[in-house]
C-alpha cells in the first residue's frame, strides 16, 4: 500500500443511514416467520409441519400461485400508482384480522378459501410502504419488486444462509425481474411468479398448519394473519429502505456496509 493509499478516506454512510440500514439488517436477517408462527401457536416448527395433511401438501404449489395471481390483478384493477397507499393502517389490520377469522372458523378448508384475499391485502401494504419510500408504483419495476418481498420474507429455519441471504436472494430473482419489466403486474412470466411462489409457499404451509389446528380456530386466524402482516411489512419497510439508500449512496456502498453490519450482528 502506497502513501497515497493511506492517505485516501475510506468511505461509509452517514450515521443518520447506517442507522437505517442497522434496523433493516435485523429484520432481513432475523428471525424467521415459521419460527414466529411456531411461537405463536405454542408448538414447535416440526409440530407444525406434521399438522398439515398430505393432500393439502400437495395442492399447495397451486394454491399459493392462484393466491400470488390473485393479488397481482387486485392491484392492477386499484391502480396502486394514481390512488396511493391504500388502506389505512388500522382499517388495514381490521380486513386482514377479519379475514384470518373467516378462514380459521371453517379450518383448512376455510384458510385456502381466503388464502387469495389476505395475499391481495398483505401485496396493498407492501405497495404502501414502497410508495411512502419513494417508489413509483406505475413502475413495472416497482411492481416487481413489490412481489418480491414475499420471496424476501420466506426464508425457512433450515435454509442455507449462503444462498437465503437478502442479496442472495435478490441477485437470484434479479434476471427474472429484469426479463419481466415491461410487461406489467398481470403479464409477469411463469418462471418468476414460480419463484416467488417457491419461497412464499414455506410461510404459507405454517399458516395453514397453525390454523388448521382445532385449538387454533378463528380467534387464532386472526392472531396468524396479524403476524403475517407485521413480519411482510417489516420486510418490505426493510427492503424499500435499503433500495433508497442504494438510490442515494450507491449500491456498492450500501452493500458494503449492510454485510459489515450482518457480520457484527453474528459475532455478536
Amino acid at each position: 500500500m502506497t502513501d497515497t493509499d493511506r492517505s485516501l478516506p475510506t468511505l461509509t454512510l452517514p450515521d443518520a443511514a447506517l442507522a437505517e440500514l442497522d434496523a433493516a439488517v435485523v429484520v432481513l436477517e432475523g428471525t424467521s416467520l415459521p419460527v414466529r408462527l411456531a411461537a405463536l401457536v405454542g408448538g414447535s416448527v416440526d409440530a407444525l409441519k406434521r399438522r398439515l395433511p398430505e393432500v393439502a401438501q400437495r395442492g399447495l404449489d397451486e394454491a399459493v400461485r392462484r393466491a400470488l395471481e390473485a393479488a397481482m390483478q387486485a392491484a392492477l384493477r386499484s391502480a396502486p400508482g394514481r390512488t396511493g397507499p391504500l388502506p389505512n393502517d388500522w382499517l388495514h389490520r381490521g380486513l386482514i384480522a377479519a379475514s384470518g377469522v373467516a378462514g380459521g372458523a371453517f379450518g383448512l378448508p376455510g384458510t385456502l378459501l381466503e388464502l387469495p384475499v389476505s395475499t391481495t391485502l398483505l401485496l396493498r401494504q407492501v405497495a404502501a410502504v414502497a410508495a411512502e419510500q419513494g417508489e413509483d408504483l406505475a413502475d413495472p419495476q416497482v411492481q416487481a419488486e413489490c412481489m418480491k418481498v414475499f420471496a424476501l420474507g420466506g426464508r425457512n429455519p433450515g435454509d442455507d444462509d449462503a444462498e437465503s441471504g437478502y442479496f442472495a436472494l435478490r441477485v437470484a430473482l434479479a434476471e427474472a425481474v429484469q426479463t419481466a419489466v415491461g410487461r406489467g403486474v398481470a403479464q409477469f412470466l411463469p418462471g418468476f411468479l414460480g419463484a416467488i411462489a417457491a419461497r412464499f409457499g414455506a410461510p404459507v404451509a405454517f399458516k395453514l398448519s397453525a390454523q388448521a389446528a382445532p385449538v387454533i380456530g378463528a380467534a387464532g386466524g386472526a392472531a396468524v394473519n396479524l403476524a403475517f402482516l407485521e413480519h411482510f411489512r417489516g420486510i418490505a419497510r426493510a427492503h424499500f429502505t435499503i433500495r433508497r439508500l442504494e438510490r442515494r449512496h450507491g449500491p456498492a456502498l450500501v452493500r458494503a456496509a449492510y454485510d459489515r453490519l450482518r457480520d457484527q450482528a453474528l459475532v455478536a
